[in-house]
């Protein structure tokens, strides 16, 4: 992915854009921009929604508690990236925040947070998710945000899964020890999803109902057992590279 700016500011508004548009941002922005990186009317800077694209943006107005943006310049075009759910067993605050974070940076569509029998962290804040999201990709030059889907029980999840997404389970005792050849055989550019289970791994129960389900593919990360917000950099990157984008 092309990044052609490296060097501006760049912020994520909940706003369309267009050449011409006018965005309000609220405090919290407003604070950040003038108070925190000391920026003026007139100071330029970038803004994307994750929908219309990255825009080149000057600060129009600061007043006492917002600022208003006026957008010029398209400066680069949607990208749309893999059609990716990444379903995951809640982990603790640091490591699910990295996780996070990581995922977004790699491209996937949606984040879909399940719990399993063995989830330790029941509790997910979605909104310091969202949080975790839109800081990535202010960082990283990313211009699709991810969604971030409420958490839901794994067994609900595979009752209502739509069968013509693939399910890729990690899974240490799958039947092909090579990742590459498991996932040679599956079609690239279709919907797709994986999915990393709880530290100590999903429940028997759990892997048998996977396991008889037709659209799921058991891929083995290799001979080193890893920690789950490992195992979703490992994953994500051997996904993109032989069914994503990356090829």
């Amino acid at each position: 992915m092309p990044i052609h700016d490296f060097t501006s500011q760049r912020l994520y508004v909940d706003a369309p854009l267009g050449a011409g548009a006018a965005v309000e941002l609220g405090h919290d922005q407003a604070n950040y921009l003038v108070n925190v990186l000391r920026l003026g009317e007139g100071a330029r800077l970038l803004v994307f929604n994750g929908r219309d694209g990255e825009w080149q943006a000057s600060i129009a107005a600061v007043r006492k508690r917002a600022v208003t943006l006026s957008v010029d310049v398209l400066a680069r075009a949607q990208e749309s990236g893999p059609d990716i759910d990444y379903l995951f067993a809640p982990l603790k605050r640091s490591r699910l925040d990295y996780m996070v974070q990581k995922a977004t940076e790699l491209g996937v569509a949606r984040l879909r947070p399940v719990l399993t029998r063995r989830t330790i962290a029941e509790r997910v804040n979605v909104e310091r998710m969202r949080a975790n999201v839109v800081e990535a990709a202010e960082q990283c030059g990313v211009l699709r945000v991810p969604e971030v889907v409420e958490p839901q029980k794994l067994e609900r999840v595979l009752a209502g899964w739509d069968s013509g997404r693939r399910l890729i389970v990690c899974d240490e005792n799958a039947d092909v020890a090579s990742p590459l050849e498991a996932l040679a055989g599956l079609t690239p550019g279709a919907p797709l999803a994986v999915l990393v289970g709880p530290e100590g791994g999903l429940a028997p129960e759990e892997r048998a109902a996977l396991s008889a389900r037709p659209d799921v593919t058991r891929l083995s990360l290799g001979p080193r057992i890893m920690r789950a917000d490992t195992a979703a950099v490992a994953v994500l990157a051997l996904v993109n590279a032989a069914l994503g984008d990356w090829r």
